[in-house]
């Protein structure tokens, strides 16, 4: 089982640290995701990058094993919400971009859901144990989603936050309170 201080690394640092390309690429994604730093942009990286190798894999054979390794592949693709339907063909695998990984992450879900205002305070609110999924409380932004586990994403319910007067709950009605105030003033000046 090995030595539990001696954990393996789950992703591949970039062959060349300094592309200004990758690195800009990198920087946006890191932003509209919420990332803490590019090593867990590096770690779904890898999750996409072994998707992709598993299908060349498959193409590349054909006997029996293959085919249920294929069947396989394809509907892991489909539950992990990364495929539109469950009879796509193996080369919707080969397309998976980070982009697409990113998107199935409990903190964007979080935030896309509407129960963090921002991106940010999806992450903070998962990092302190307000996010569950199902019954069971997830404190990881970078814990990947299911098609199944989609709907079951909620505040705890004996969470502080779990209030709907709570200050953070309801800063999106003020924010829109203040900003239907500051165009009525606007418009009553012009």
């Amino acid at each position: 089982m090995g030595d539990p201080r001696r954990l393996k690394k789950k992703y591949k640092n970039p062959i060349h640290p300094w592309q200004k390309s990758r690195m800009d690429d990198e920087s946006i994604l890191t932003k509209e995701f919420g990332l803490k730093n590019k090593r867990e942009l590096w770690k779904m990286d890898s999750v996409a990058r072994r998707f992709t190798e598993s299908a060349k894999r498959l193409i590349r054979t054909s006997n029996p094993q293959s085919e249920k390794e294929r069947n396989q592949l394809i509907e892991k693709i489909y539950n992990m919400g990364l495929a539109p339907a469950k009879n796509v063909p193996l080369d919707n695998a080969l397309g998976l971009t980070v982009r697409n990984i990113l998107e199935r992450r409990l903190q964007t879900l979080v935030y896309r859901k509407g129960i963090a205002n921002t991106i940010k305070k999806a992450r903070q609110f998962i990092t302190h144990g307000h996010i569950m999924v199902g019954t069971t409380v997830i404190t990881s932004p970078s814990h990947i989603i299911t098609r199944s586990e989609e709907e079951k994403i909620m505040i705890v319910p004996d969470s502080k936050l779990s209030n709907a007067e709570h200050p953070e709950r309801v800063v999106k009605q003020k924010e829109k309170k203040e900003t239907e105030k500051y165009t009525k003033n606007r418009s009553r000046r012009k």
